[in-house]
């Protein structure tokens, strides 16, 4: 099934889609992500990532509907790159046509992404995109991209 994906600066209007994605408990389990709270999801995002230039946050949307974010942040001098998928559109190649499209919008090389081990799916995603296994400890895999 074919579907027109799109990046766009994230809304406060998204964030209710995101706080949801990130609550569902089998997305944060493959994600080894403990969720945050509403108020403290909220907070995050409303006073750290929207406010902050250096970190390039887009909303992916299919077909005009929210479909998960992608973001790109400096942590101790590297960049890092994450996203979310809502679980309603996972195992359509969306995660992987989002990334490379956000990756060809960003200039700068190398970007990491940690992932967690049993998160096949997003190991997946990250080596289509040219990632490759960089380090990784007890619980985390760390991938590159050169």
């Amino acid at each position: 099934m074919k579907f027109t994906l799109s990046l766009r600066n994230v809304l406060e209007t998204d964030l209710p889609t995101f706080f949801e994605d990130q609550s569902d408990p089998e997305a944060s389990a493959m994600a080894a992500f403990t969720p945050r709270n509403a108020q403290d999801f909220l907070s995050h995002w409303t006073y750290y990532i929207l406010p902050m230039e250096s970190v390039i946050k887009q909303t992916i949307t299919i077909d005009g509907s929210v479909a998960g974010n992608i973001v790109c942040w400096d942590k101790a001098g590297n960049r890092f790159v994450g996203y979310w998928i809502s679980k309603k559109y996972w195992g359509r190649g969306i995660a992987s046509e989002a990334m490379r499209e956000f990756l060809n919008q960003l200039d700068c090389r190398p970007i990491y992404a940690h992932v967690a081990k049993n998160n096949v799916a997003s190991i997946r995603v990250l080596e289509k995109c040219g990632f490759r296994l960089s380090n990784h400890d007890t619980e985390e895999l760390l991938m590159e991209l050169i």
